[in-house]
């Protein structure tokens, strides 16, 4: 099968092209640097599928990263891997980045973290590699969340915020590094319904708002 793999969460996007019929998978991948996902994106894709010799027409499946990350850097990404399967009429799946960070770390408790601006971190929480949970938390959750496991970061601010609980420093995940769930996603049949698929934003619920916002004037 040949696979299509797009992220565009981060400071650098990157889309990947996968092809499964053989033992080793073969993965040739081209990076969006500098936040041009939105100009980039389809240009790149067609070199990459020409260089590659894959034909979009031959693709099995689509794999989408879709957050939590970047809002506008999430929705090109989404967008264009809807707008794909739709055309292609191929199966569309996706993939949180915080899954993607923690791929390959081993079983145990893991937690994976990324800044989500103004002092706050998106995590997941992971027991032996199945996600229990995705959460938008404050230094002093994550701190609490972490204790008794293992952090794991790609995000300087991340790292330097939580320094203190000496988090698993590694590299930022590209569309690459989404194949291994994929691939699972795949063999299980396990694909996203293409019309009602949308980002990840892991925001705030309208009543942790208002319980921040009243625990706040509270202590005022």
């Amino acid at each position: 099968m040949k696979i299509l793999l797009i992220d565009t969460c981060g400071e650098v996007g990157s889309v990947a092209l996968a092809d499964t019929d053989e033992a080793v998978p073969k993965v040739v991948c081209a990076a969006l640097p500098g936040r041009s996902a939105s100009e980039r994106l389809v240009g790149t894709l067609r070199e990459l599928a020409a260089s590659a010799g894959i034909k979009l027409a031959s693709l099995g499946s689509i794999a989408v990263v879709n957050g939590p990350g970047s809002f506008t850097g999430v929705r090109v990404g989404v967008s264009a891997a809807k707008g794909l399967s739709e055309a292609l009429q191929v199966p569309l799946l996706a993939i949180s980045r915080l899954a993607v960070l923690a791929e390959g770390h081993g079983p145990g408790r893991l937690v994976t973290a990324l800044d989500a601006g103004r002092g706050e971190f998106y995590c997941g929480v992971y027991e032996d590699g199945g996600c229990g949970r995705e959460l938008l938390l404050d230094r002093s959750q994550v701190l609490e969340l972490a204790a008794g496991g293992r952090v794991v970061a790609c995000e300087p601010r991340v790292l330097e915020g939580l320094a203190e609980i000496a988090p698993i420093a590694v590299d930022a995940p590209s569309a690459e590094a989404a194949l291994p769930i994929a691939l699972r996603r795949i063999a299980a049949g396990e694909f996203d319904d293409v019309a009602t698929l949308d980002a990840n934003y892991l925001r705030r619920t309208d009543a942790e708002i208002f319980a921040k916002q009243q625990a706040g004037r509270a202590s005022a």
